[in-house]
């Protein structure tokens, strides 16, 4: 389908952007690789009146070392975050997860900021910066502010991003030595997965699960059966407890709950059999 028309602008800094984003109104989207928001719009589930192209905003684009964190710009591409050394040193879950999205065109020119903003619950890197305790940098018009992973996912392609806010940075604990896993099914390569599952343990244990709810969302059954002591197996058989996975032409809600199991158990085996054990894949 054809999108429904819209105006274009382009920004040069985080600043202009902001700038065009209030201006814009509630109906303004930011567009930068792409890939999430131009199928929305040609199928006209998004009709956004103004897009403000911050895609050549290079001071968006990067990866430092903050101390206890990792500090990755939220024009980032996937490919630049699957070969970077600092995130294969402190955080290697998302190294791995940003190496396996789509096919090695989504990973040039997609972008880790525009896969967060989106907040598809099909969608990996959402469920990997759950699992790593991470935090997102906004800023808008009243200036800058930071949200926990956990809570800004508020819905189906919703977000705690307010009209005119920009997400300009991803804030990763670093996550040395921990253990950790990332494990999906999907019925080709390069598919959206029916069911995905990040795990990172490193003294508590968090798991996220993809593609398990109406937004990207960590498993409480499971992770507080851990805390309670349960075996890998025990966690597993919780996982999907208070969620309601979608039953769609890909899979039921009831596959998707045995898929999940499966999953959370081998994740969790191949992060480290006790909470707080260290292993690798």
């Amino acid at each position: 389908m054809i999108p429904a028309s819209f105006e274009y602008t382009r920004a040069s800094s985080v600043g202009e952007a902001v700038r065009m984003l209030a201006a814009g109104g509630e109906d303004a989207k930011v567009l930068a690789g792409g890939h999430s928001l131009l199928p929305l719009m040609k199928l006209r589930m998004a009709t956004p009146s103004l897009l403000v192209d911050v895609g050549r905003v290079r001071e968006l684009s990067y990866v430092r070392d903050a101390g206890d964190s990792l500090a990755v710009g939220a024009l980032t591409r996937h490919f630049d975050l699957s070969r970077d050394e600092l995130v294969a040193r402190h955080a290697p879950l998302l190294a791995a997860v940003a190496g396996q999205i789509g096919d090695p065109q989504v990973r040039h020119r997609g972008t880790i900021g525009g896969s967060i903003a989106h907040g598809d619950p099909a969608s990996d890197l959402p469920a990997a910066c759950l699992a790593l305790g991470a935090s997102f940098v906004a800023v808008g018009p009243s200036g800058e502010r930071r949200i926990a992973a956990a809570d800004f996912f508020t819905g189906f392609l919703e977000t705690a991003l307010a009209p005119g806010e920009l997400l300009v940075e991803i804030v990763v604990p670093k996550a040395t030595g921990a253990g950790w896993s990332f494990q999906k099914f999907n019925r080709r390569a390069q598919d959206w997965a029916i069911v995905g599952c990040a795990v990172v343990r490193d003294g508590s244990t968090r798991v996220a699960l993809v593609n398990m709810g109406a937004s990207p969302l960590r498993s409480p059954g499971a992770e507080q059966a851990l805390a309670a002591g349960a075996s890998v197996a025990e966690a597993a058989e919780r996982a999907c407890d208070g969620l309601e996975p979608p039953s769609d032409l890909n899979a039921s809600a009831e596959y998707r709950r045995h898929l999940a199991s499966v999953l959370v158990t081998r994740a969790l085996a191949e992060a480290g059999g006790a909470p707080g054990q260290e292993a690798s894949p």
